[in-house]
């Protein structure tokens, strides 16, 4: 023991320790095995681990098997670590044992050491902070309500606001009419609003998806303890235990129905980390097609304009980029990467245990945090403020070959493909080449090739000449 340390001891014997730190020897002995990354557990994660251990004080304290005065500071301890007061007292990386033990440990140390600085007496991590507990049922849990705090806390409202305003937006632009397009090509007409709407459709969809992992995500391991047997928890602690956690945090958790299966698998997570993707790919499309319709503004498609939030270029004056698009972009490609990460160390649950926790926890934190980021931004900052050029719209539309599709049921294919490719060499309206090439009065023509009218679907020649 020097100035600066102090001495502790755990089951493998003794181990200086920094001086001011409330870890214990368990923690530090992580710290030594495993060389920083630069990755920390996440704070949700160390969050949901100390909410764990606060339902558990007081699930103990209920059933009879910890003193009252002691499990109200072991809560004291642990509220205070869940609010974030003690973050710097939680260095282990994430790559670390593959159960999670020394940030299991690491939370028992801290939260037994400041209920002992409230007692005025020890307070032992393992026997006390730890009972009825392993960390092979507390990670595993601190998995699932980390997961679902973030899903209710960040992403499903962030994820509302994002459909809101991709709802207003459609309101406002039911009257705009665009070309559109298939295989980035020219196609029939559909308006703004249609276009926005298939985006909050597949907003809406990934809500729904999202919420029917919930039943799964809300089913805790907690009272499996080491294997699933529940040994060293009475039979009724995985029940109580949630109750209390439930009571928390609103949310109605729940002891999973099979412990063995909740210790060994992480399949909801990976269910949870499926679904994410599924939102990631739909942001992608998204945030690319508000890319194409912003790009120009004078060489590209130039339909819409995206605000203007910082200078596009170092050495290009003038010029502005989607940064908001590119960021979600970019974000959409971390989740789908993380995806592959998280399933495939859900496929390393061996025999009685998954051994891969702590990076499964770590990327489907990451992946919840960040999608919720890049909903809010791309609602606030890139949706809720473009500006429509409906001139480029309304000139793209009248040189548009492809309208003549709405007169092949009076003039047949053939008939049609003809008129299209004269008024695409000629550079002239549908409508002047189709007068031309047909017996079709002008204001039959300018009724059947009205773009706004295209826009409704059904077959505009049945029952005309």
């Amino acid at each position: 023991m020097t100035a600066t340390t102090r001495v502790e001891r755990d089951s493998m014997g003794p181990l200086d320790v920094p001086a001011e730190a409330l870890w214990g020897a368990q923690t530090q002995r992580a710290i030594q095995n495993f060389p920083p990354s630069g990755l920390r557990m996440p704070r949700a994660f160390i969050r949901a681990l100390a909410l764990i251990k606060h339902a558990a004080a007081g699930a103990n304290a209920e059933l009879g098997d910890l003193p009252a005065p002691l499990a109200a500071a072991i809560q004291e301890a642990a509220l205070a670590v869940a609010a974030g007061d003690y973050d710097d007292q939680f260095p282990v990386d994430v790559f670390q044992t593959g159960s999670g033990t020394s940030s299991n440990m690491n939370a028992n140390e801290v939260i037994a050491a400041l209920a002992a600085r409230s007692l005025g007496t020890a307070v032992h991590p393992n026997d006390h902070v730890n009972m009825s507990q392993s960390s092979n049922d507390a990670v595993p849990t601190a998995i699932h309500v980390a997961s679902a705090l973030m899903l209710h806390e960040h992403l499903l409202p962030a994820l509302e606001r994002l459909r809101e305003i991709l709802a207003v937006r459609c309101a406002e632009f039911v009257d705009v009419v665009k070309t559109g397009r298939t295989h980035l090509m020219d196609a029939m007409p559909i308006t703004l609003a249609q276009e926005m709407g298939a985006w909050r459709a597949q907003i809406a969809a990934a809500e729904a998806r999202l919420r029917s992992v919930t039943p799964r995500l809300y089913a805790l391991a907690q009272g499996g303890t080491a294997v699933g047997t529940g040994i060293n928890a009475r039979p009724q602690f995985g029940a109580v235990f949630a109750r209390h956690l439930a009571e928390r945090t609103r949310i109605p958790f729940r002891p999973s129905d099979n412990y063995f299966e909740a210790l060994s698998s992480q399949d909801t997570a990976v269910e949870l980390s499926g679904q994410l993707k599924v939102l990631s790919v739909s942001l992608m499309k998204i945030a690319n097609d508000l890319r194409w319709m912003n790009s120009g503004p004078l060489a590209g498609l130039a339909e819409i304009a995206l605000p203007a939030l910082q200078p596009g270029s170092s050495i290009m004056p003038g010029k502005v980029n989607p940064v908001v698009a590119e960021a979600v972009t970019m974000i959409a490609a971390q989740v789908i990467g993380n995806d592959a990460t998280i399933t495939l160390a859900g496929q390393s649950g061996n025999f009685q245990l998954n051994v891969m926790l702590p990076v499964i926890a770590y990327d489907l934190l990451q992946s919840l945090e960040l999608l919720g980021i890049a909903c809010r931004n791309l609602a606030d900052h890139a949706l809720n403020g473009f500006t429509v050029n409906r001139e480029r719209m309304n000139a793209a539309l009248a040189r548009n070959p492809i309208l003549v599709t709405a007169l092949n049921p009076l003039i047949g294919y053939e008939k049609g493909a003809a008129i299209a490719k004269q008024a695409y060499r000629e550079g002239r309206p549908i409508l002047e080449v189709a007068a031309e090439m047909t017996d079709l009065s002008g204001d039959e023509l300018r009724r059947l090739l009205d773009p706004r009218s295209l826009t409704e679907g059904g077959i505009k020649g049945a029952g005309t000449g």
